[in-house]
Parts: structure tokens; sequence; C-alpha cells
């Protein structure tokens, strides 16, 4: 990949980040205007290296190496919605289903240990 390929993929990616990428198109429902919001994140990496070896025997070239390599990703992760009626404005959080997972664990393992701890007593070691 060449270096003005990689700017070009990244300034492609920049003006494509802008505005309509985190709020979504205005739908309205039922005398409501509801406005997606999600927060949007891009990251990139880049690297070259160069490096060359000299020739063992006279006469012949010397080596050179190179190198390059580049990556990258997006994450979009929605937010909620803004809600627009006749009467008021107002946000409308989504529900994150990985934070009521992960509470669901926590206090599946301190009930797993709670009983344990109760049969110890109980029984004995």
């Amino acid at each position: 990949m060449s270096l003005n390929r990689l700017f070009e993929t990244i300034e492609n990616t920049r003006q494509a980040a802008n505005w309509q990428a985190a709020f979504g198109q205005p739908q309205e429902i039922d005398g409501r205007t509801i406005i997606p919001v999600a927060r949007v994140g891009y990251a990139y990496g880049l690297g070259f290296g160069q490096g060359s070896t000299p020739s063992e025997e006279e006469g012949e070239p010397a080596s050179t190496g190179e190198g390059g390599g580049s990556g990258g990703g997006s994450t979009t992760t929605p937010l909620g919605a803004i809600v627009v009626t006749p009467a008021r404005v107002y946000f409308e959080e989504t529900v994150d289903a990985s934070k009521i997972a992960i509470a669901g664990i926590l206090l599946g393992a301190v009930a797993i240990y709670q009983v344990s701890k109760t049969l110890r007593v109980l029984f004995g070691k």
C-alpha cells in the first residue's frame, strides 16, 4: 500500500466522519420526530521500515529491505434518540444489554459464593 493511498483512505474516512455518522436521519412517527444518536470512533495505525545489508562479496549489490503496514478500525455504539414532540424535547437512552449481562454475571457469582459459604458452615469442610 502506498503512502498516498493510505492518506487518501484517511481523508475519505475523515470526510465521512461528520455529524451524520453520530446523528441519524430524523424519522417522523406518530407526530414525534425521532433523531437516533450514536458514539462513533475511528483509529488508524501505520508503520514502515527500511534497512539494507552490506554485500558480503565484492561486486555484489547490497540487499535492501523494506517493510510497511497499516491498520484501522471504527466503532459505533448506539446511545439513544432525541425525541421531539409538540410539548417538549427529550433524550431517550438506549438500554445497554452488555451492562445488564455483566450485572447478571456478577449477581450470579455473588449468589454462588454465598451458597457455598452457607453450605460450608452447615456441613463443615
